[in-house]
């Protein structure tokens, strides 16, 4: 049975990293491409695990090769996919979930528009500004100005939302993680005639109400938070420092 290629993409800080993680422990079959990346490990991260890290002069050195389906440049970096897992996932029959930014799944869903392509929205920049500001802190750096710049830049990244068929809002993370899981079943059953087996009406409900198309009522709180436009997609304001941080 051919395996379906997911592309998630969200906002640094947007918390899709933790989604794929849950998702991965509720549901079988699903591989995760851990993408290459030329910037250093963070934390506890370890090389193979979170990321395969490698020099810039391997990363060029790879895309000359041809080695990646995607790759982009992101706040100095580069980050990128090696056709290796799609081409392993394929042969295992399994669905193959791709963690990438906005620029990577471009490249992906104009390669491969068969996609199930799924963006995830923080509530609103003061819960975004605190998650990333947590996470800076359990990496033992705070620097005021990136977290500004990638503030930014999530309000620009957000404006690509309609470039996507699913639409998830990461407020509560178990009804994100459940949602996530309806839009993996749902697909399942759709594209292969896979039997969904607890509660399938239910799920493909959940599903549907995630479909970009039904999340107008949604989304437009989320939208006005970040200072968005959802008619026209432009962005009105960026953020101010009047906001509370607490």
């Amino acid at each position: 049975m051919a395996g379906i290629l997911f592309i998630i993409s969200a906002p640094s800080g947007s918390g899709k990293s933790t989604l794929v993680s849950e998702l991965r422990k509720q549901v079988s079959g699903v591989d995760f491409a851990i993408s290459w990346t030329t910037r250093s490990p963070r934390g506890s991260e370890e090389n193979g695990r979170e990321y395969n890290f490698t020099t810039r002069e391997e990363f060029e050195r790879m895309i000359d090769e041809g080695v990646f389906l995607e790759y982009a440049e992101v706040f100095g970096h580069f980050y990128g996919t090696a056709r290796q897992s799609l081409e392993e996932a394929r042969n295992a029959g399994h669905d193959l979930l791709l963690d990438i930014d906005v620029q990577g799944g471009a490249q992906v869903r104009a390669k491969m528009p068969e996609a199930v392509s799924i963006f995830v929205l923080p509530p609103n920049p003061k819960v975004l500004r605190t998650r990333l500001r947590n996470r800076s802190r359990a990496e033992g750096v705070v620097n005021e100005a990136e977290l500004y710049r990638r503030l930014s830049e999530a309000s620009k990244e957000i404006e690509n939302y309609r470039e996507y068929g699913y639409i998830l809002v990461n407020d509560i993370l178990d009804r994100a993680v459940a949602q996530l899981e309806a839009i993996v079943l749902a697909e399942r059953f759709y594209r292969n005639g896979e039997a969904i087996a607890y509660r399938s009406r239910r799920v493909l409900e959940v599903a549907a109400a995630c479909l970009q198309m039904n999340a107008h009522e949604r989304l437009k709180p989320v939208l006005e938070a970040f200072g968005i436009d959802g008619r026209s997609g432009g962005q009105q304001l960026l953020f101010g420092e009047d906001q509370d941080d607490d």
